[in-house]
Formats: C-alpha cells, sequence, structure tokens
C-alpha cells in the first residue's frame, strides 16, 4: 500500500508522543501548499495514513507537527514549537515512513519503512 504515514516518539520519556496534531501538505512545483491533510497522533504516537482516500502522487511533500500542547504537557521547557520536514516522493507505488524522535532540546528524523 503506498501513502504516508509518521510515527513521533519522545526519547525524553521513551514513549510514544501521543495527540499531537500533523499536517502533511502537497507542495506545487513552485513550492506553494497545493493540498493540505490533517491527522492527530494515537496513542502509540502514529498516524497511519496522513492522506486518507486521497492516491499518493510524486512530488514534494511537507509534515509539520505542532508540539506546542505536547511540550506545555511534557516537558518543562521546549525549544521547537514547531518542527517541519520536507521531502520528496520520487516513485507514488512506495510507502513513505517518516518518523519524528523528539527531546525538549532536539529531534531526528528519517525515512522508516
Amino acid at each position: 500500500m503506498s501513502g504516508i504515514s509518521t510515527h513521533v516518539l519522545d526519547t525524553s520519556r521513551g514513549k510514544p508522543a501521543a495527540d499531537v496534531p500533523v499536517t502533511l501538505a502537497r507542495l506545487d512545483e513552485s513550492g506553494l501548499v497545493a493540498d493540505t491533510f490533517h491527522g492527530v497522533t494515537n496513542d502509540d504516537g502514529r498516524v497511519a495514513n496522513l492522506l486518507g482516500a486521497t492516491s499518493l502522487a510524486a512530488g514534494d511533500y511537507r509534515i509539520s507537527f505542532d508540539l506546542t500542547t505536547y511540550a506545555q504537557q511534557h516537558f518543562t521547557a521546549s525549544f521547537y514549537p514547531q518542527v517541519d520536514i520536507t521531502f520528496t516522493v520520487g516513485d507514488a507505488s512506495q510507502h513513505f515512513h517518516v518518523p519524528l524522535l523528539l527531546s525538549p532540546f532536539g529531534y531526528s528524523t528519517y525515512r522508516g519503512s
């Protein structure tokens, strides 16, 4: 199944980050937002399919994690109220999993499976 999914892990707590609002934007050729899709991480920190019923298309995408409320609830301080990750889908027949590893003063991401 092709699509875009994500998983947010709070590495400072060793737990999934639940209830994080996530926005996926498909960008047009000039870098402007063409379409947007929304989700919220579940108790396991996951959003299984950000595109819903929309088919994945090749192109550039930006996934944004709104961390404001999560950080207020779980961190004494946080440097990142929002994290944006821009990536390119070359082969729309593949699945793209974009995890976010989060801590109060840093984050990491990679292309998962």
